[in-house]
């Protein structure tokens, strides 16, 4: 092409990151794209190159900053056992519906099907948990592939996309256009369906609310929260999506996931008409689908940017396919509804939630309901929040309430492992911000050294850690099943403080209520990279029983 520069593979895959906006890449280098990091080397003023100790970490720090920006977060990973390792971070993003794209090395072309080192067929492994997989065999497609990856990331039910990359390709020198984004207007509602959805409402006696979903903007959650409380209706967050919605408001009626609170689920089962806006309803916020009749009879008006999704399991009353932001618009412009009727309703909603977050009285010198509610009150109010998964994660969301300029970051497939990184993505993405990571003992050793990358890269998260010396989940579920007969799920921890400490960070040690605030102000007042170990008791396997408890119920 007359007046085009001739360029390596290598530079124009970094080229096309930036073409469609990139501006940071997380990695764990391998030799089978040494030519796309020297690409990226060209690019190091306009993309930083964030380099990872795991590519399971790496892969949880760019899904953090894909949720945090709605826009694709970028990993980088070698063949074959890279892959396998970063396989985790995408099954996050799929079922998290975050948009993503992962970068694979391949091996060379000529030594396919012949099972050569570290060769793995990218189409069939990832096919099932990745919304398109492709792979660029011929450098002059790498435009038209890499702007359509992120596009697929980006577009419907936005999720993750694998583009693998053959090695040899890199290096081929050819003339090509760099491609960006389109620009491509959101769907919005069809002209019916907010006038349908507002007759259906003021006939409604019971409403409720369910937030989820992905990408919503600041001025969405703003719209949709406007709507929502100018018409006074109870809303409840689905799994992990604390962030939707300011849990200190009046209108705040708890998370319908794993752990629910049972007057919750009550009151969704109570309530005779469900808005579902951006949740695909799945298993953790039906509760195992028995929350609602999969026939419809009771309406659900369910909001989502893809079609395929709306109906796949609960019959809807009303489907409206839209974006969520673009819907949120829409609904906070309409005159809210003349005299609703469910004001004693809301409250009774918003009574359950109070409920649920009073502290109880727990054995022991630290009741950490009491300890996290005293945090919250010092906590700046912008705060990201990640967590890990695991059973410690009940006890914020239970007691702490998420501001509406505050962030949470969660996996709703349930990955531990997730937090840590998750939480150095975020303040690389954000360093003005304070960032808290919630995480068990037994997450915190599979991917506690991605605090390495924090150190390297000058990020400084705030990782506390509830050590009770056991895989939780495991062993509440263990004692409800076979009581007393322990067996796997018991660990050896080192001493987190020491672990923080040997990077060179900040490291603190919680053992009574009084010692948090204190001690996160201190963590806060480093400057560093922080682990506050939280020594819990073990006996108090869950925010609401015992192992003694939990014991004496399965043997009645």
């Amino acid at each position: 092409m007359a007046g085009i520069e001739a360029r390596t593979g290598g530079q124009l895959l970094a080229d096309a990151l930036v073409a469609n906006g990139a501006t940071h890449v997380f990695a764990v280098p391998g030799e089978s794209y040494l030519d796309l990091l020297d690409g990226l080397y060209a690019q190091r003023n306009r993309v930083e190159l964030v380099t990872c100790r795991f590519e399971a970490g790496a892969v949880h720090m760019a899904e953090a900053h894909g949720k945090l920006t709605g826009r694709p977060g970028v990993a980088v990973v070698t063949r074959g056992p890279g892959a396998c390792h970063a396989a985790i971070g995408v099954h996050v993003a799929f079922q998290d519906s975050t948009p993503l794209v992962l970068l694979v090395g391949q091996i060379p072309m000529n030594e396919t099907d012949r099972e050569t080192f570290q060769e793995v067929d990218y189409r069939r492994f990832f096919g099932p948990i990745a919304k398109w997989v492709t792979q660029i065999d011929e450098a002059a497609r790498i435009p038209e592939l890499m702007a359509h990856a992120f596009d697929v990331a980006t577009s419907g039910r936005p999720g993750p996309v694998v583009v693998a990359l053959s090695e040899e390709m890199q290096k081929h020198l050819v003339e090509a256009v760099d491609i960006g984004p389109a620009p491509v207007l959101p769907p919005h509602p069809a002209p019916d369906a907010l006038p349908r959805l507002m007759a259906m409402l003021e006939k409604a006696e019971k409403p409720l609310a369910i937030l989820g979903g992905s990408r919503w903007t600041e001025q969405g959650r703003a719209d949709i929260a406007k709507f929502l409380t100018a018409n006074d209706i109870p809303v409840a967050v689905g799994f992990r999506r604390q962030g939707l919605f300011d849990g200190t408001s009046a209108h705040f009626a708890g998370d319908l996931g794993v752990g629910a609170d049972a007057g919750l689920v009550a009151k969704a089962k109570e309530a005779d008409l469900i808005l579902a806006i951006g949740t695909r309803i799945g298993e953790p916020v039906s509760q195992g689908y028995t929350l609602f009749d999969m026939a419809g009879s009771k309406p659900i008006i369910h909001v989502y940017p893809d079609q395929a999704e709306i109906g796949r399991v609960y019959r809807p009353a009303l489907g409206i396919v839209s974006d969520l932001n673009a819907f949120a618009a829409g609904a906070a412009a309409l005159p809210p509804v003349a005299a609703p009727r469910w004001a004693g309703w809301r409250a009774s909603v918003r009574a359950a939630r109070e409920a649920q977050a009073k502290a109880p009285s727990y054995e022991g010198p630290l009741n950490l309901a009491v300890a996290l509610q005293e945090l919250e009150k010092v906590l700046p109010a912008d705060t990201i929040f990640t967590t890990d998964a695991g059973n410690f994660a009940t006890w914020p969301t239970r007691f702490m309430h998420v501001g509406a300029k505050q962030d949470f970051l969660g996996p709703t497939n349930g990955a531990m492992g997730y937090g840590i990184p998750a939480a150095i993505g975020a303040a690389i993405t954000h360093p003005d911000r304070t960032v808290l990571c919630f995480v068990g003992d037994g997450g915190a050793l599979m991917t506690g050294q991605e605090i390495a990358t924090a150190f390297h890269h000058g990020a400084a998260p705030i990782v506390m850690v509830f050590n009770n010396g056991m895989y939780g989940t495991i062993r509440m579920y263990q004692e409800r099943t076979y009581p007393g007969r322990v067996s796997g799920t018991a660990l050896t921890n080192p001493d987190f403080r020491l672990f923080i400490e040997s990077f060179g960070g900040h490291g603190e040690i919680v053992e009574t209520t009084e010692e948090m605030v204190p001690a996160f102000q201190r963590a806060k007042a480093s400057g560093k990279p922080a682990i506050i170990e939280v020594r819990m008791n073990p006996e108090q396997v869950t925010n609401r029983a015992t192992i003694a408890q939990l014991r004496a119920q399965a043997t009645k």
